[in-house]
């Protein structure tokens, strides 16, 4: 079988630099798939599975955010810096940079998808088609959903939890202990976690700053610049098809996706039974499958 072709490279970004890479051939063939990161601050590790895609033929590019990864880190900025607005400024460059602001697809991951859902409320003309993957319209809404899910935790689990948040304690190894609990159940049930998936753990930890300013010190105690965010508002204005993606035991719960689906005209719903945040690793196959079989609709 021919090898798919894999280039890296970085896109200047005002003076600093986004890494990215292409697996596929951007010139030819169907129209590529934009992947954007979950955290704010992960990588692209973690959502590598969907270069596969290139495998039937369509072009993939991922790319690390600014803060994260192979881009450039600055971990002395602050909320001011670290913003929504930034990291669409730093999308839509990577677009023009590549050559292929006019016709692209987008999926986002988490918050990738939240990024995603504001890029398309944007209306951007190259925009052919959107999926948002395990993504909240509201922080709001997600705020409330993981205290559905921490009642649902063992009484000692989420006793440790509410202690040491109450407490400012969140590294205490108790807590960590606790929070992964959470994590195998709602964030990757696939127990140990893949390697791709412990690179960005890994990599976040060793510059957690975007993470901490904008989300908090983990995924359910969310404290940070985010923490008011929400599009619920705004997504009637997102006019590309868009498909959205969940798992049955997602932190992303049906109440955090249900906004998407009630506002964004042109929207399908697709809840992967067996997986909770991260269906491209728990349910592969299938993930490729549905995401793939919803972008071939639109690729002329």
């Amino acid at each position: 079988m021919e090898m798919t072709n894999v280039v890296e490279g970085f896109a200047p970004f005002r003076e600093w630099q986004t890494w990215y890479r292409v697996t596929g051939d951007l010139n030819s063939g169907p129209t590529p798939l934009v992947v954007a990161h979950g955290g704010p601050g992960c990588t692209h590790d973690y959502v590598l599975a969907l270069a596969q895609l290139a495998d039937r033929g369509r072009p993939v590019v991922h790319y690390d955010q600014l803060g994260g990864g192979r881009s450039t880190h600055m971990p002395e900025k602050g909320g001011d810096f670290w913003t929504v607005d930034l990291f669409l400024e730093e999308l839509e460059n990577l677009l023009v940079h590549l050559g292929i602001n006019d016709r692209y697809f987008l999926l986002g991951q988490s918050w990738g998808g939240m990024l995603g859902a504001e890029h398309g409320i944007r209306r951007p003309a190259g925009l052919k088609a959107l999926v948002i993957s395990n993504s909240p319209a509201s922080m709001a809404l997600w705020a409330s959903e993981a205290k559905v899910l921490r009642a649902e935790l063992d009484p000692d689990v989420e006793a440790a939890l509410d202690r040491h948040e109450a407490a400012g304690t969140t590294a205490d190894p108790e807590y960590l202990a606790a929070q992964q609990v959470y994590y195998d159940l709602h964030v990757c049930r696939v127990v140990p976690n893949p390697p791709e998936v412990v690179a960005t753990f890994e990599m976040m930890n060793e510059d957690p700053t975007v993470y901490n300013v904008m989300n908090g010190p983990n995924e359910f105690f969310c404290i940070g610049t985010l923490r008011d965010w929400s599009v619920v508002d705004d997504v009637h204005k997102i006019t590309a098809p868009t498909l959205l993606a969940s798992g049955r035991f997602d932190e992303a719960t049906p109440a955090t996706v249900q906004p998407f689906f009630d506002n964004i005209a042109d929207v399908r719903w697709e809840i992967f039974e067996n997986s909770s945040h991260m269906p491209f690793i728990e349910e592969p196959e299938r993930y490729l499958d549905v995401v793939e079989g919803f972008l071939a609709k639109y690729d002329q």
